[in-house]
């Protein structure tokens, strides 16, 4: 969805931030390719509670492929009408697409030279968006890294206050087979974020 490609060194923790950012984008801005469902068959964790979701991931791909996917991530996200979910931040925070804190999204992208790509023509509020977003400041796609203070604040303001909720909706969504490890996955990272961002000083 964005534009602007630097490259820039980060530390190893923060990509690794902004890779699992850029790995739930990679299944929310469209139905997945063959090769990430490959990749995702691969994919060895631990037993903590994110490593736990990685595992279940890795055994439901194995019984996918790009057709069942995209079946999947349509009836979730498309459907005819609508799909089961709206991932959109104005939609969880006020019940109605493009409303405030899509036109607030829009001011703060500015403020960080983030341009939507000329042919994307949804809400810059999407979920898979966001998630870009976050990544893309973490890295410096956009410029520099942002400040974590920056972070933080593009964080609070339009991620945290919904996307949990989002992701477990999608976790427990009745469509949801390949993507109810991806809503648990989504739902502890975005836990982990928040308690790491309360604890950077004020």
């Amino acid at each position: 969805m964005l534009a602007s490609q630097v490259s820039t060194q980060v530390a190893q923790e923060d990509q690794l931030r902004a890779d699992m950012y850029d790995y739930l984008a990679a299944f929310l801005s469209g139905p997945p390719t063959g090769d990430l469902i490959k990749k995702t068959i691969s994919l060895k964790s631990d037993e903590t509670e994110l490593g736990v979701g990685f595992n279940a991931l890795a055994r439901i791909a194995k019984t996918q492929n790009e057709k069942s996917a995209t079946s999947e991530f349509n009836a979730l996200f498309i459907g005819v009408g609508r799909g089961e979910l709206l991932p959109y931040a104005s939609f969880y925070l006020t019940g109605f697409l493009n409303e405030k804190p899509l036109a607030i999204l829009r001011k703060d992208m500015a403020s960080q030279h983030i341009t939507r790509a000329p042919n994307v023509f949804e809400p810059e509020d999407n979920i898979a968006s966001l998630l870009e977003m976050m990544a893309g400041m973490i890295t410096g796609r956009f410029g520099e890294p942002a400040r974590l203070e920056d972070q933080k604040q593009f964080f609070n303001r339009h991620i945290s206050p919904w996307a949990g909720h989002f992701f477990s909706d999608l976790e427990g969504a009745k469509n949801s087979v390949l993507y109810a490890p991806i809503g648990a996955i989504g739902r502890v990272f975005i836990e982990i974020e928040q308690e790491a961002f309360r604890m950077m000083a004020s």
